[in-house]
């Protein structure tokens, strides 16, 4: 019978969350809906539903797993409390949390007189003190539901902001004090007497003293550093420590589940053992456990007893107080800290949600028979309705533009009221000064970095050319010699003696789950990005290579990863952001790389989807690696032979292991064909920034076509919709043969001219005119590239000109996706279809002036 009422349950619930999740909420609803709907207002109206899949002898064991799921989760939840918040927010955490728990609970105290009175004599009561029901009223109406607020935060990009701060701060310290006042409360009722009551209390208390020293926590972490991560070992002596606190706080006559609380709370979060332990146990709590502890509150609920005037006049004001005074002290202890009244209204209405927390809450209430099954589905109604109501508000109360707007007005760089750029003296806006100081210089001074694991070692060899000389390889002079050849202006320039290194920034994305581990990395993040050891590598890499080098890692949705780097790029005003397009083939960073995965990496339609969203919203210049060797070439699988023993097959395994040999031929060769246009003005200025480097050698050739063959394909693009001609004319205007033509050739001219002397040994500018661009490009590239098997990689850079007619017309139909060519643009994609031995670079230019 169990696994019947388990399997009705867990599929009713993963049916009811498909629809819910797309609303943004939490599966809790969904469970206690589902739970609502079995339950006797819904189901349990449909003759003998009930007496043959909820019968009144099979519930002990449906109630005895719910509750052993709930022991575990609550340890689950004081692991997911990191007290560290607490600490270094204390102020604001305890301005907003007292605030948002006084008003509430004083107001749940003041209703409690007329829920006591009116509701104290229903069946499944005990009779107690109108104290005790007053403490239990307001401590329900002032609890706060931090897991689901993590979500909530998590989900809306909100943990990072001040709101976040805030909002985590005040909710660890709310939740914190709630289940202590709990265990006060069911103490009391436990033991009927107040000087019983603390009597146990203080035993609570000195358990509590007994855990809180350290001993747990180094040996755990000792445990934790030489296994990189917790053995089964350690997991099970950490959940016995949580079964046997909740035996321990049951036994005293508290509640087990405040033991399992204790437990998880004093639990180390250094290294992420507490995110570790969380990952080995949370996928059976949450999908089996909580579910059937969440419906049983629901089977447990009957909206049929809400058959009365007084009864939804309860039902109005408890919702009223619970969000009102909860908004309303939230929102004016921000206000108090400083924040504007846009963001304290966010942190009452973030404060205001109640979630699984809350239902918990009611569950111990009703088994203690402190509440009646009416007063049960008043309060659940109000949880249901408070935890509903918190993502939307939010949304609305806290937008993403309003963000924004709100961190710009703070920076000084708008007027509030306008919105427009604040003026500086010289009657220039800020970021027209950024602008114009970026097309001026033309080179890349702040780069942004996507990393992935399985793109690492090519990242690190193309960032590695970008870094210029170090300053250890410069040669050294005596400090007499260099000050007297300085003071005859023979010595090195200061630019020679010290030139500025490049800011790139390496943002390092990782999913966000439903996990609850997922949400605490989202927690400790900042931790996350100090011992990353993606970050760390490409930090220590760049600063061996003359790069001032940063990291962060940040989790969000796979959805969100584009918006993410936008927002990046757009924040450190950067002048380039560069996208490795995945080893693997897909959004995974999976370390199991076959040979026809590698083969096969264009076909994935997530991964060009995501690299094309990245591209139509950025606001700085783009480009996109795909790497085919670059750094040097990759060992290969070597080919299974049949053969008979000998001694050459037993040293076969020494052969397969050989140490690979350094790289002697350090040298890259780039091969640019200029085409023209926006794209391919702002890659030849990137190929020269390459070319600085000593290792680097170029070959620029600007192809143009003829009179004739342009009006050739101008004529075989001309018989489209007359909706679509000025797209089609905005999109060859690049290479017509007139004024871009004209500029293209005067820029390809003036840099080919104002080449430095050591530069131009590298570099080589030539000039084409073609009939078949793409064609007499890739000829070329088949004999500049690849022709130096030994050396570090060669490089094909291109613009990316997705909407360039003519280099679509010469490109023709290839064997990769349709994806990849609005993806990487016509050139590219026939490029790299075409097997040629290089990498390739496609660049796309973004901003004011480039177009």
């Amino acid at each position: 019978m169990f696994i019947i009422q388990a399997g009705i349950i867990l599929v009713f619930c993963r049916i009811l969350h498909y629809p819910l999740s797309k609303l943004r909420q939490p599966r809790v609803i969904a469970e206690v809906i589902g739970g609502v709907l079995l339950g006797p207002s819904v189901m349990g109206r449909v003759p003998g539903f009930t007496a043959a899949i909820f019968p009144t002898a099979a519930m002990p064991n449906l109630t005895l797993v719910a509750n052993l799921g709930l022991v575990l989760f609550l340890f689950l939840v004081g692991l997911e409390v990191d007290l560290r918040y607490l600490a270094s927010n204390w102020k604001v955490a305890l301005s907003v949390g007292a605030a948002g728990m006084a008003l509430p609970f004083g107001l749940g105290c003041a209703i409690a007189w007329g829920l006591y009175n009116q509701f104290r004599n229903e069946p499944g009561t005990v009779h107690i003190g109108f104290g005790v029901y007053m403490l239990f009223i307001g401590i329900a109406m002032a609890i706060t539901a931090f897991p689901v607020l993590c979500r909530i935060l998590t989900e809306l990009k909100l943990l990072s902001t001040p709101v976040g701060i805030v909002v985590l701060s005040a909710g660890v310290g709310n939740d914190v004090v709630g289940w202590i006042l709990l265990a006060l409360c069911v103490a009391l009722v436990n033991t009927g007497t107040g000087l019983t009551a603390l009597w146990v209390l203080l035993t609570c208390l000195g358990y509590i003293l007994f855990l809180v020293p350290s001993q747990f926590d180094r040996a755990s972490c000792g445990f934790f550093e030489r296994l990189d991560g917790p053995s089964q070992s350690v997991v099970a002596l950490t959940l016995l420590i949580a079964l046997t606190s909740s035996f321990f706080t049951g036994i005293i006559g508290v509640h087990p589940i405040f033991g399992a609380f204790l437990a998880g709370l004093i639990c180390p979060h250094e290294g992420g053992f507490a995110i570790k332990v969380t990952e080995k146990i949370e996928d059976l709590v949450s999908t089996l456990f909580l579910p059937l502890y969440f419906a049983l509150s629901g089977l447990s609920t009957n909206l049929g007893l809400l058959n009365d005037g007084i009864t939804w006049a309860y039902v109005i004001g408890v919702i009223a107080i619970a969000f009102l005074a909860k908004f309303t002290g939230g929102a004016f202890a921000a206000r108090l800290n400083g924040l504007v009244w846009r963001e304290s209204f966010t942190i009452g209405t973030l404060m205001s949600c109640k979630g699984l927390v809350e239902l918990i809450v009611l569950n111990i209430g009703l088994q203690a028979k402190i509440l009646s099954t009416r007063t049960f589905t008043i309060f659940v109604v109000m949880a249901l309705v408070t935890t509903f109501g918190t993502t939307p508000l939010t949304a609305a109360l806290y937008p993403p533009w309003y963000q924004k707007k709100l961190e710009a007005w703070k920076r000084g760089e708008i007027d509030w009221d306008t919105g427009s750029p604040l003026i500086s003296d010289d009657g220039s806006s800020t970021k027209d000064i950024v602008a114009a100081e970026k097309l001026e210089s033309g080179k890349v001074q702040r780069l942004l970095v996507y990393l992935r694991l399985d793109n690492m070692p090519t990242l690190l060899a193309f960032v590695s050319l970008l870094g210029g000389r170090p300053q250890a390889l410069m040669p050294r002079m005596h400090p007499q010699q260099e000050a007297a050849m300085s003071s005859d202006g023979t010595g090195p320039s200061p630019d020679e003696r010290l030139k500025r290194p490049i800011d790139v920034h390496g943002v390092r994305l990782l999913q966000l789950t439903e996990r609850d581990s997922s949400v605490m990395k989202v927690s400790e993040v900042e931790e996350y990005s100090i011992h990353d050891p993606v970050i760390n590598t490409f930090r220590t890499f760049g600063q061996l290579h003359n790069l001032a080098v940063s990291g962060e890692v940040t989790v969000v949705p796979e959805s969100s990863y584009a918006d993410v780097l936008i927002t990046k790029a757009s924040d450190m005003l950067s002048d380039l952001m560069l996208l490795p397009w995945s080893e693997t083939g897909s959004m995974s960073e999976a370390q199991m790389i076959s040979t026809d995965v590698a083969k096969n990496k264009l076909y994935s339609a997530s991964y060009s989807n995501f690299i094309a969203t990245t591209l139509e919203n950025a606001s700085c210049n783009a480009a996109i690696f795909v790497n085919n060797g670059f750094g040097g070439r990759v060992k290969q699988k070597p080919m299974l032979l049949t053969r008979s023993v000998s001694g050459l097959s037993l040293r076969h395994h020494q052969r397969e292991h050989a140490a690979s040999t350094p790289v002697a031929d350090r040298s890259h060769h780039v091969f640019f064909p200029f085409f023209g246009g926006a794209d391919d003005r702002v890659a030849l200025r990137l190929v020269l920034q390459m070319a600085e480097n000593q290792d680097v050698t170029a070959t620029l050739i600007h192809y143009h076509t003829t009179a004739a063959s342009f009006e050739d394909v101008k004529a075989s693009t001309s018989q489209s919709a007359q909706s679509a001609s000025t797209s089609a004319k905005r999109a060859t205007t690049a290479l017509t043969p007139t004024a871009s033509s004209e500029r293209d050739a005067a820029f390809f001219s003036s840099l080919r001219h104002s080449l430095p002397a050591d530069l131009a040994m590298r570099v080589l500018f030539e000039s084409k005119q073609s009939t078949n661009l793409l064609a007499d490009a890739m000829e070329q590239a088949r004999a500049e590239v690849g022709q130096s098997p030994r050396n570090a990689g060669d490089l094909i850079v291109l613009g990316r000109n997705v909407n360039a007619n003519v280099l679509a017309a010469d490109a023709g139909t290839s064997s990769t996706s349709s994806e990849a060519r609005g993806c990487l643009g016509p050139a590219a994609e026939a490029v790299v279809a075409s097997g040629i031995r290089a990498s390739v670079l496609v660049v796309q230019a973004r901003g004011k002036g480039l177009e």
